[in-house]
């Protein structure tokens, strides 16, 4: 062979080698821009914050060509749905009746010539625009007219939230519910009420009652927060969330982070980072117990407390979920690992539908979960050791988390009242992410901590199906009259029981 055919022949491998390259950074890439367009056009609910978009389009490693290519194969079936649930009738009985007696003109005309064999009854749903209406306190003065001489008396003014404000506790109420349950910002409501009401309320007056209802919420709030920590047991996760901050130019970001405890109450706690010395106001000191979260790092910090016992318990709908991101590049292997987890979940469902307590739901797990969860472990060990993927690659990434959140998601095998997953207090944090996009942001950094507390206090009355105009309505008319000692009388778990939709007077 000639020199020039040598160099020929280094020159077409160096160009095969680099043709790989680029095929397999392509596919990579691909693999990003679908995930991109399922996160911001799909079904899932999940959508990917700014910060989530640049790590995942960060990332300027290297690629070599992949060693085994795999075959395609069909995505896995997805997971059977449970039972319905009871339809709930269209009309409820707690429901104010107005009936409407019509009789035939020929009655009307003569209704001593008729009688009355039966009825035929119809009805319908109607509805009447909200009505403000001014409520004027009148304390008129009095004198004896058998002691004349005794000063004049006069009934005291009633006790209210706050001195000469206009506003009574139900239109604080409406105020507060429409922001935070309906997701209707303060501007909109200011509009409303000059375009269809006449009542001009610039929005700082409206910004203003909503601090005082807050103000008044606070040992509420205090009292839930600390029933959820007392269980032993916590659910927490954060949100993102932009405030103002006078002279940035910008909406900075801050993070409202979430305690719930399941079937109990949740509550919220503003902080302007998510850097994890937020969490020792979010988890308090003295918390000794589980604690359920992702796998961001900065919970790693609980379990490292001094002279603290916390145990750490994962999430394996995360897990599920790096596996489904890794579908399209491995559909095999990445199928295979969200079957064997959707059989966790099938287990899961069962034991639901059998109302199974602790006890029986440990039992259950040790017998058939605990094999599946073995059988995930051993196969990610075994994948990730013979190097049969990219670093790089989806499907790599997902089981090096499996691997990585292991430790945690065996907990659940051991404890039965863990749950498999954190999907509850991630369910607690959706209506902030809806008024998100309505509000856009909470005002300046103290506003955090208002909507923190009114957050608790809604989505406490959720849970329990209270409504949580009623509920407010009557706490901000009580507690003017109440000591703190008095504040478990009227938290939600005392005040409403879990049935059907309490009627607002």
């Amino acid at each position: 062979m000639t020199a020039r055919e040598a160099e020929l022949t280094q020159q077409l491998a160096a160009s095969q080698q680099a043709l790989a390259v680029a095929l397999r950074e392509n596919q990579l890439l691909r693999e990003k821009v679908n995930l991109l367009l399922r996160r911001v056009f799909g079904a899932s609910s999940e959508k990917m914050d700014i910060a989530q978009l640049q790590l995942l389009l960060s990332g300027a490693e290297l690629v070599q060509p992949a060693a085994v290519q795999e075959s395609p194969a069909s995505k896995p079936q997805a997971q059977p749905q449970g039972p319905r649930k009871a339809k709930l009738p269209r009309l409820p009985d707690n429901l104010p009746l107005v009936e409407e007696v019509v009789d035939p003109e020929p009655v009307k005309a003569a209704p001593e010539q008729f009688r009355q064999i039966g009825q035929e009854v119809s009805e319908q749903l109607d509805f009447e625009p909200a009505r403000y209406f001014r409520r004027r306190v009148v304390r008129r003065t009095y004198v004896s007219k058998t002691q004349p001489e005794n000063a004049p008396v006069t009934a005291p003014l009633p006790p209210t939230l706050q001195e000469r404000c206009i506003a009574t506790p139900a239109l604080l109420a409406h105020v507060v519910v429409s922001k935070y349950c309906d997701h209707l910002p303060l501007y909109r409501q200011e509009q409303i009420l000059a375009r269809r009401h006449g009542i001009n309320l610039p929005r700082q007056t409206l910004a203003r009652w909503v601090e005082l209802a807050a103000q008044w919420l606070m040992p509420v709030y205090q009292q839930i927060k600390t029933g959820v920590m007392a269980g032993g047991y916590v659910q927490v996760d954060e949100t993102p969330v932009n405030y103002l901050e006078p002279g940035a130019g910008r909406a900075l970001k801050g993070f409202l982070w979430t305690g719930s405890r399941p079937g109990g109450d949740v509550f919220f706690d503003w902080h302007p980072s998510r850097a994890g010395a937020c969490l020792d106001t979010v988890v308090p000191l003295d918390f000794k117990g589980t604690v359920q979260c992702d796998g961001y790092e900065a919970y790693s910090r609980l379990a490292q407390r001094p002279g603290q016992f916390i145990k750490l318990a994962y999430c394996w709908a995360h897990v599920r979920r790096k596996f489904d991101e890794a579908l399209e590049g491995a559909p095999r292997t990445a199928g295979w690992m969200i079957k064997q987890i959707q059989l966790l979940y099938r287990i899961e469902s069962r034991l639901r539908e059998q109302k199974a307590g602790p006890a029986l739901r440990q039992a259950v797990r040790a017998s058939q979960s605990k094999p599946v969860v073995e059988r995930i472990k051993k196969a990610c060990t075994l994948l990730v050791r013979n190097k049969r993927f990219l670093p790089q690659d989806a499907i790599s990434r997902a089981m090096a988390y499996a691997i990585a959140q292991m430790p945690g998601l065996e907990v659940y095998l051991e404890d039965g009242k863990i749950e498999i997953d954190n999907n509850l207090v991630e369910n607690a944090i959706r209506p902030t992410a809806l008024g998100k996009k309505n509000w856009l942001f909470i005002g300046e950094a103290q506003a955090g901590d208002r909507s923190a507390i009114i957050y608790t206090v809604i989505e406490s009355c959720r849970r329990r199906r209270i409504n949580p105009y009623a509920y407010l309505k009557d706490v901000l008319t009580r507690l003017p009259r109440m000591t703190i000692q008095q504040v478990p009388e009227i938290l939600p778990g005392a005040w409403g029981k879990p049935q059907p939709l309490r009627k607002a007077s």
